[in-house]
């Protein structure tokens, strides 16, 4: 499956990105440039982390208004699978491509740590190679990653089971609601995450629990 990694000022974890899908599916993904109108076809576009714009507004409020994510919307629409993580899953929330907001840590401190998630929708594109219940470790490094819900739209997405991972065992680095670590939209095709599963597919990372979040994704064989 090809793949492609959005490029926005100020996101400083694109080249984590590229590597962990060059790996992965052993084809570099192309880049998208933040004023480009169009996107080739590909299977999969990723919504890397960082500050993009240096989070004023904000996290995510300019990068989700320029050119490149009227085109990332008629992708979703269209079925193309849409993964943001961390700053992506905020670009994707203020973009309206996904439901709720996310706020200050509820520490109001900068988080950088390893947490747990459990595995809570083992049925959707990003998550089909793990199986539900899985506890798997991931890092996370954000200030703004509390996620919110409107009690409506809280409830919908649980109904739905649009939530693909909690934080598991007390390790919930934020005050998230539910404990929510990320979610898909309706169709289930647009995930979005604070989690870092790029930074832990490999030996050298300390573990590969990243991995099947790729595989399932890039509909490789796991």
């Amino acid at each position: 499956m090809k793949s492609a990694v959005l490029l926005l000022p100020g996101l400083n974890r694109d080249r984590d990105m590229i590597a962990a899908l060059t790996k992965i599916s052993g084809e570099p993904p192309i880049t998208v440039w933040q004023t480009e109108t169009e996107i080739p076809d590909v299977d999969l576009i990723v919504i890397p982390g960082g500050f993009s714009y240096g989070d004023y507004l904000r996290c995510g409020a300019i990068a989700a208004r320029m050119p490149v994510m009227e085109a990332v919307r008629r992708k979703a629409e269209a079925g193309v699978r849409v993964m943001g993580v961390c700053n992506g899953f905020q670009i994707l929330v203020e973009a309206g491509l996904l439901p709720g907001a996310l706020m200050r840590n509820a520490s109001l401190k900068f988080v950088c740590r390893e947490v747990q998630l459990q595995v809570t929708n083992a049925d959707t594109a990003f998550s089909a190679h793990y199986n539900r219940g899985d506890i798997i470790r991931c890092p996370v490094a954000h200030h703004d990653g509390n996620y919110f819900a409107a009690p409506d739209a809280l409830k919908k997405l649980e109904d739905n089971d649009q939530v693909v991972f909690r934080y598991a065992n007390g390790t919930n680095p934020n005050g998230s609601i539910n404990d929510i670590a990320g979610i898909v939209n309706e169709a289930g095709n647009v995930l979005g995450m604070m989690p870092h599963p790029e930074n832990l597919i490999e030996a050298a990372h300390g573990g590969t629990d990243g991995n099947a979040l790729f595989t399932s994704a890039l509909g490789i064989a796991a």
